[in-house]
């Protein structure tokens, strides 16, 4: 027998775009980074991208790539910048076909630079949604792309 209080509730239905909804947060939310860790001279996805070579280089750019959940161009594009400056280097890698990517001290010390700022940034959403929020947020992030993995590798075969 169905329960009498949930058969009063109609059913949820989304209202809007959610593609505009989740740009609408992405472009608010890089705004705030990049205003304070532009500070460092980095914008946020440079510094992003410095923060996960530091860490996991010397690697190769596919690599990089996939723990990222970017393509390739979009890395390689991402990448110049950082290697004008002199904060990251693509040198030779074990055979003649492939390279790695490596920061430089420079890159490690604009990196460290650049964490200050981004704790504050940080800091700022943490205070402006609340940490409760901001956690729920993550995990919502980290299911969405979870289960709409499928979706993006359906897309793909289907190209």
């Amino acid at each position: 027998m169905p329960d009498p209080a949930v058969a009063d509730v109609p059913p949820v239905k989304p209202q809007g775009c959610t593609n505009l909804k989740v740009r609408q947060l992405m472009r608010r939310v890089a705004q705030h980074f990049d205003a304070e860790v532009g500070k460092s001279g980095l914008r946020g996805t440079q510094y992003s991208l410095l923060s996960h070579v530091t860490k996991l280089g010397p690697i190769r750019p596919v690599d990089l790539a996939s723990l990222m959940k970017v393509d390739a161009s979009t890395l390689s594009r991402n990448l110049k910048p950082l290697v004008a400056q002199g904060w990251i280097t693509l040198e030779a890698g074990a055979d003649g076909r492939s390279r790695l990517i490596h920061a430089t001290e420079a890159g490690r010390e604009k990196r460290h630079e650049a964490q200050r700022r981004w704790r504050v940034a940080q800091e700022g959403v943490n205070a402006a949604l609340g940490p409760e929020r901001v956690v729920a947020l993550h995990a919502l992030i980290d299911e969405a792309m979870e289960r709409l993995e499928e979706l993006g590798e359906a897309g793909a075969d289907a190209g």
